[in-house]
């Protein structure tokens, strides 16, 4: 299994057969984004969607999907699955536990404490349902718990017990999200994985894959700033753990 991380909390993760999974398409309007997966070749490769909610750092994306590879399948919370329905997407809906299955991999809806709406930086934000979380469950490979944007929760106890994910692809980044001190909480009482991959941070301006597109987002959303370096953060929190703590870097792969 491979996963690459294209900004944010935006990754792709390839199973060994081949099977390509984007997690919270952030894409075009993602300055940490490298180009070359903006690209029709690499975007018509993906084969589906896991949308958390529908908040624009998770979900513009869709757009330039849509664009280059206008079927690939859109797994979402029901009522948020119901307004992309609406846009033309092919959806999948799901709700917490429900299960979506295909020969080599399932991936389980999951709780999340946060919010969704759609549509925030186009006009009047639309609520959309409610936020999850997703187990994915590649056969053969490791299970992959993917929190989406939540604080820490019990139920992240409830998800180790039931569906033993191996893996956490955790937000940690505070601010909307749970930061180190909560993810560390959840890492040594709630969850038992071997790995943690951080997500929900952004870079500093000079390291963004667009540095300009990134300091007028910046000038324009300036809490992003207190979301910049959580991950390292959290891997100093974790040095005297056995959670291994895997910093991936923007448009970077790694075998997990």
């Amino acid at each position: 299994m491979k996963i690459t991380r294209l900004g944010h909390s935006c990754f792709v993760i390839e199973s060994k057969g081949g099977k390509k999974m984007m997690v919270d398409p952030f894409l075009g309007q993602n300055p940490a984004c490298p180009k070359e997966f903006l690209q029709a070749d690499y975007l018509q490769g993906i084969d589906v969607v896991l949308l958390t909610h529908g908040h624009f750092d998770h979900a513009s994306g869709l757009e330039d999907l849509k664009q280059h590879n206008p079927e690939v399948l859109v797994i979402a919370q029901y009522e948020l699955a119901l307004k992309l329905m609406g846009d033309g997407y092919n959806v999948f809906p799901l709700n917490y536990g429900g299960t979506y299955y295909q020969d080599s991999f399932e991936v389980t809806m999951v709780n999340a404490v946060h919010t969704s709406s759609f549509g925030e930086t186009v006009g009047v934000p639309q609520l959309v349902g409610q936020p999850c979380g997703f187990v994915l469950n590649v056969y053969g490979e490791e299970v992959v718990y993917i929190s989406g944007d939540t604080n820490v929760m019990a139920d992240m106890k409830i998800i180790q017990d039931i569906y033993r994910p191996s893996v956490a692809i955790l937000a940690c980044a505070g601010q909307f999200v749970m930061g180190v001190k909560e993810a560390k909480y959840a890492l040594t009482h709630l969850l038992d994985v071997k790995k943690v991959i951080p997500c929900h941070t952004f870079p500093q301006v000079e390291e963004a894959a667009d540095p300009e597109m990134m300091a007028g987002l910046v000038q324009g959303f300036p809490v992003i700033q207190f979301m910049m370096g959580q991950d390292q953060q959290l891997k100093e929190a974790m040095k005297d753990t056995c959670v291994e703590v895997e910093v991936i870097d923007f448009g970077e792969t790694r075998e997990l």
